[in-house]
């Protein structure tokens, strides 16, 4: 649903220094490698909204390494709408490596101040760096009472962002020279939490690296003298690389350039992965593939899992209906199954504005221009609406009212394709506390999912409810339960910090709210900070 928002989305670009061309950078050549971060990111775009920004390096200017960043959408930031004024930055910021980030806030304000990449100068090229991550820290109030132990100690921004700064700079201190590698060894043992991140510094290194549970998505490929690197496969596809050429990164590894030499290593043992769940359900894009699994074909199974539990009666009245637009592919696979028309109900006005940052009237308001019900198609049906998951209902509640009042629909069955959402996300999902998901007031200790979906639906204004049970999603997506973090729909976290952290949430919700707790998020917790 558009109530509930992920948290960033990284892009890197090499040109390295050898005699060969690359077909795929850019025909201005290798010192405009940086203009293709853009374009990458806007494959990405669905992973945030809120800013964008990229950091360049180029040997042949006074500052090595540039970052322009700016609030907005891509093409907001970038200027992509002004010719000249795209051309003007791109010339600008111009380098042979680049790395680019989109963001929506979990962690920190929501202000240019917080935008990524993140920026680092120093007298020394090698202390010199910029870099950029997806993901977030589940332990960022231990590491923050950490740093600022020593009162001469300040942070500037209220995120794991800087926390992760200051980590990398600290292996820097002094007259330590380690190589980029250990530096990897020596944070990774300190952060507990999803990490994508994308470095590059003054001396012209580069590193990609991925969390030792791969609980974020990453990919790269390189062909030639030419790397690139992004969250999603789809943005390097774009770029011209074969669909055989683009690779995940596995967790605990890194892709590192370093004295215009590339190569993949380990900085941290993988006991197990444990990939989010949810990219194959919500986040990614449809054409993405990620550690060898197809979203689309993903999507199409739960809708397959769905149409396996389906007792409603068939009959000309029936339809199934898709919420625009990552539930389309669940949809039309379980109407297929089915033997009913899958229709588009619901048309999805792409140019109003983000619901989630505005008030509850606005917000209300947005949520009704946002989806159009077609009475033409709806009128008189029963239809079985596919949303692919539930958070927090505020715009569920509102399309519901619309479909039946606008469009005329006789019945309207909620089929969601992913079990209840129970618990909150420490991961970068914007979810951090117990009392503003929908499901948990339904399914106290003890009851029955039966029972809990026939209140939902009598709560929502739905004829009825039905969720997919747990085990469904490890099928569609293709891996064993075991190697998915499902913490939200299982409330078993797969790192220490984030157990600790849903305990809190738990405690948190058993109190009486105020106004001041309901913006708190369970990580900014007065007590953590107090331990």
């Amino acid at each position: 649903m558009s109530e509930m928002r992920h948290e960033c989305g990284v892009a890197a670009v090499y040109h390295l220094p050898t005699g060969d061309t690359s077909p795929m950078a850019p025909p201005q050549g290798r010192d405009e490698t940086s203009r293709l971060i853009p374009h990458m990111l806007l494959d990405v775009q669905n992973r945030g909204q809120l800013s964008a920004g990229v950091s360049t390096y180029s040997p042949h200017r006074r500052q090595l390494i540039e970052t322009y960043k700016d609030v907005g959408t891509v093409s907001e930031a970038f200027r992509m709408g002004h010719r000249g004024k795209f051309e003007s930055l791109m010339k600008r910021y111009a380098g042979r490596a680049a790395i680019g980030h989109v963001r929506y806030a979990t962690c920190g304000d929501d202000d240019k101040s917080n935008a990524q990449p993140f920026e680092r100068h120093h007298l020394q090229k090698r202390k010199w760096f910029a870099f950029a991550f997806n993901g977030q820290l589940a332990n960022y109030t231990t590491l923050l009472r950490q740093m600022l132990a020593d009162e001469e100690s300040h942070l500037a921004h209220d995120s794991d962002t800087e926390i992760i700064m200051h980590a990398i700079s600290q292996e820097f201190s002094g007259d330590r020279r380690p190589k980029l590698i250990d530096v990897l060894r020596k944070v990774a043992a300190k952060f507990d939490g999803a990490y994508s991140l994308a470095y590059l510094n003054a001396a012209g290194d580069m590193v990609v690296a991925r969390d030792p549970l791969g609980i974020k998505p990453l990919c790269y490929a390189k062909e030639g003298p030419f790397f690139a690197a992004a969250s999603e496969s789809v943005a390097l596809l774009h770029l011209g690389f074969p669909a055989s050429a683009i690779r995940s990164l596995p967790p605990g590894q890194a892709a590192i350039i370093s004295g215009g030499e590339f190569r993949v290593e380990r900085f941290a043992d993988s006991p197990r992965i444990a990939h989010c769940f949810f990219e194959w359900v919500y986040f990614a894009n449809v054409a993405s593939t990620m550690d060898g699994r197809s979203v689309y074909v993903s999507r199409t199974a739960l809708g397959e899992e769905l149409a396996k539990l389906e007792d409603l009666r068939k009959g000309e009245d029936l339809i199934v209906v898709p919420v625009p637009d990552t539930s389309k592919a669940a949809a039309d696979a379980m109407a297929f199954k089915l033997g009913v028309p899958s229709r588009e109900g619901l048309i999805r006005n792409r140019y109003v504005g983000r619901t989630f940052i505005e008030g509850a009237t606005s917000r209300r308001r947005k949520a009704e221009a946002k989806y159009t019900p077609l009475p033409e198609v709806l009128r008189g049906k029963r239809v079985l609406l596919v949303e692919d998951s539930i958070v927090r209902a505020t715009t569920l509640r509102v399309l519901l009212d619309r479909i039946r009042l606008v469009g005329g629909a006789k019945e309207i069955h909620v089929r969601v394709a992913s079990p209840p959402i129970i618990a909150p996300c420490f991961y970068g999902i914007d979810m951090s506390t117990v009392g503003e998901l929908f499901a948990p007031r339904y399914l106290k200790e003890g009851a029955s999912l039966e029972q809990a979906q026939k209140e939902m639906a009598k709560d929502l204004g739905a004829d009825s409810l039905r969720y997919l049970p747990v085990e469904a999603i490890a099928r569609a997506i293709g891996f064993e339960s075991g190697q998915l973090c499902q913490a939200c729909i299982t409330r078993r976290y797969p790192t220490p910090a984030g157990q600790e952290l849903y305990q809190i949430a738990l405690g948190k919700a058993a109190e009486k709210p105020t106004a001041a707790s309901r913006t708190v998020r369970t990580y900014e917790s007065p007590e953590l900070l107090r331990k």
